[in-house]
């Protein structure tokens, strides 16, 4: 995965304004090698602990908006300030970084960096963050209110049952009823049946299945 490291007088881009000052004194204190990545699937952002003579090493997806990057960047912080206290004798969501997770947010939260919206949501958070960054459906549904959406990208639980959609890798479904947490769809191609999250981001078809 290509990746380029970020002047730091660049991350202003990337981030609200309010943040960068706060954001800058964790990257110079720790010697921090950050990273902006393209777009990827599975992560949002990683962090590698300082090892040899390399730094510490985090990387953010370049593609997230303001206040994505921005709780995604403090997620990956919360494990260095973890790995400086306990090193590798825990678990990397255990409760330590838990704890470390809810007090870097809490006090971006007295920054006043973030919308009512997404404060709110982040409040809630802060009671039990979750190991994946932005990785409460809760918060990804109103951080998703900041993104810049093409015309027919929609969140799973925004479509209507019996709906075409389409992933990124082409493959197609239609949308079935909802299960608890997740909704049913029916790969068109193969019949093969997959449960989504409700704010999982794809593309609308307009065709209708005959």
């Amino acid at each position: 995965m290509a990746k380029k490291e970020v002047p730091l007088h660049a991350l202003a881009a990337y981030m609200p304004k309010e943040a960068l000052e706060p954001v800058l004194h964790y990257l110079h204190q720790y010697k921090i090698h950050l990273t902006i990545t393209r777009e990827r699937n599975s992560v949002l952002g990683d962090y590698r602990h300082a090892v040899d003579t390399k730094n510490h090493r985090i990387s953010v997806n370049g593609n997230l908006n303001q206040y994505a990057f921005l709780v995604t960047l403090l997620h990956e912080i919360a494990h260095l300030l973890t790995f400086e206290q306990f090193g590798n004798r825990i678990a990397p969501h255990g409760k330590e970084w838990k704890n470390e997770y809810s007090k870097i947010l809490a006090r971006f939260l007295l920054k006043k960096v973030f919308p009512a919206d997404v404060e709110k949501a982040l409040l809630r958070s802060i009671q039990n963050p979750s190991a994946t960054s932005c990785g409460e459906e809760h918060l990804i549904r109103v951080l998703k209110n900041y993104d810049e959406r093409k015309p027919h990208e929609v969140l799973v639980e925004e479509l209507t049952t019996g709906q075409l959609f389409k992933l990124k890798d082409g493959r197609v479904f239609q949308k079935g009823e909802k299960l608890r947490k997740r909704h049913k769809a029916v790969d068109v191609k193969t019949g093969a049946v997959y449960l989504f999250s409700g704010v999982y981001e794809v593309e609308r078809v307009e065709k209708k299945v005959e």
